[in-house]
């Protein structure tokens, strides 16, 4: 695939110094998006910047719809909808390593890879901002028990769907970058990428850490709340950057082993 460099970076730049002026990236994370897609940039050209917008721009708008009702959910969250560094790398490194992969080897496998990845973190995001819209409150996976909102490893019907739908958009998206897919193609990177947000919700659950704030009582992701150093609950060194990172590498390996 041969690729303008210039017009290519250009775009990047473009779409990164949008994300930061509409405060849906930080400096840092603007940076980290220019980074992440030069990698794929380089791979798949605008069509595979296409469907990593596609994760970037739903995404940020289910962040920013219905904020009112999240609000008890955002208390209990350790980022805001403004992505840093570490959240543009946890959802989109994965993908840039799959790109990578590609442009040395030439396989259209990593290809195929890259959109689970992108669609397992999609996935994940929309579970995660549609899920707490529902009038009931979530199961926890570890305890069987409704939990508060916006809890680590709870799974809710809305959210459920919701996981489906985000890999599956992403899936309809990459249509423009893999030429002549066909339905079962379809069915396996949404299958990838909702098996990958299964295993964010069980490394939620068992795995990630948690804290309660020593102030106000609630569990969150957060390691200072109201102020003061929260206590931890639960978990050891797996924080919510790095249990993303790691839904959206093995959505890509679940494919690898689904196609295969």
């Amino acid at each position: 695939m041969k690729i303008e460099l210039f017009p290519l970076l250009l775009f990047i730049l473009a779409i990164a110094i949008g994300g930061w002026r509409t405060k849906n990236l930080s400096i840092s994370g603007a940076w980290m998006a220019m980074l992440v897609g030069l990698f794929i940039g380089i791979a798949f050209g605008f069509r595979g910047l296409f469907v990593l917008g596609a994760f970037f721009l739903s995404s940020s708008i289910w962040s920013h719809l219905f904020k009112k009702d999240k609000v008890g959910t955002l208390d209990r969250l350790a980022k805001t909808s403004t992505r840093d560094w570490q959240q543009v790398l946890a959802n989109g490194g994965p993908a840039a390593l799959f790109a990578l992969l590609f442009s040395l080897t030439g396989e259209n496998v990593w290809t195929f890879a890259f959109v689970a990845s992108v669609a397992g973190a999609n996935s994940d995001t929309w579970a995660s901002e549609i899920g707490p819209l529902s009038r009931k409150h979530p199961f926890s996976v570890r305890s069987f028990r409704r939990v508060p909102k916006g809890t680590s490893g709870a799974v809710s019907p809305a959210g459920t769907v919701a996981s489906v739908l985000g890999a599956a958009f992403i899936a309809l998206a990459a249509l423009v970058l893999l030429d002549g897919m066909d339905t079962m193609l379809f069915i396996v990177i949404t299958l990838s990428g909702f098996l990958g947000n299964l295993l964010d919700t069980l490394l939620g659950a068992y795995v990630q850490l948690d804290y309660r704030c020593r102030v106000c009582g609630i569990e969150t992701e957060s390691t200072v709340h109201c102020g003061q150093q929260t206590e931890r609950t639960k978990g050891y060194w797996m924080n919510n950057e790095l249990v993303n990172a790691l839904s959206s590498l093995m959505s890509g390996v679940i494919l690898l082993l689904l196609y295969r």
